[in-house]
């Protein structure tokens, strides 16, 4: 596939490389074109604007921090029939409490009319994105079945499992599903004892 990638950050490398390695075509932009080419060139791929990134793709990952998200989706521009990624955690640092009303999916979709927003890959660390990493389920939500199985697919090539929840109005629950970890490891707490484990 031809992906766009909007960021220059852990998760977009490590996605990124990912992807690449399973033979997809990237372009690579973000808020510092110098961090742009550093990265293409360490991912073999291309950097250019954020316009030039999210023209005719197949996918676009959106792979800045949330409050930087109004920003690169103005440069992007129209998206419209694009299956847009967001692994977006709008959460208070190491506190974990969701900073928006409503979803940061709904705010992305709301930010790109048209674009076919799928909440993914906000659960794990880009750590987890890695060659021999022990696979884990990717959560997602969405309202478009084709935007969907892209990302599902995408989720495979990372070494994920992908598994759909329902539709994009089910991104807040997921969101606060991040938030729970990230205010539990802050903690120093294990968020997986805190769960029951289900036969």
């Amino acid at each position: 596939m031809r992906i766009g990638i909007l960021g220059t950050g852990a998760l977009a490398r490590a996605l990124g490389a990912m992807w690449a390695q399973a033979g997809h075509e990237l372009l690579i932009a973000g808020r510092s074109h110098e961090k742009a080419v550093r990265l293409a060139k360490e991912l073999g791929a291309e950097a250019v604007t954020p316009h030039e990134a999210v023209a005719g793709r197949d996918a676009v990952l959106l792979a800045v921090a949330w409050d930087g998200v109004a920003d690169i989706l103005r440069e992007a521009g129209d998206l419209a029939g694009t299956p847009l990624i967001d692994p977006t955690n709008a959460v208070e640092h190491g506190v974990g409490v969701l900073l928006t009303e409503g979803s940061m999916a709904g705010r992305v979709a709301a930010l790109a009319p048209g674009a076919q927003v799928v909440k993914a890959f906000h659960l794990f660390p880009a750590e987890q994105w890695a060659p021999g990493a022990a696979p884990v389920t990717v959560a997602m939500c969405g309202d478009d079945p084709e935007a969907l199985r892209v990302a599902g697919e995408l989720a495979r090539d990372a070494g994920g499992v992908p598994a759909v929840l329902g539709r994009l109005e089910r991104a807040r629950q997921l969101e606060e599903v991040a938030g729970f970890v990230i205010g539990m490891a802050f903690a120093g707490l294990d968020p997986n004892a805190a769960i029951p484990k289900v036969a």
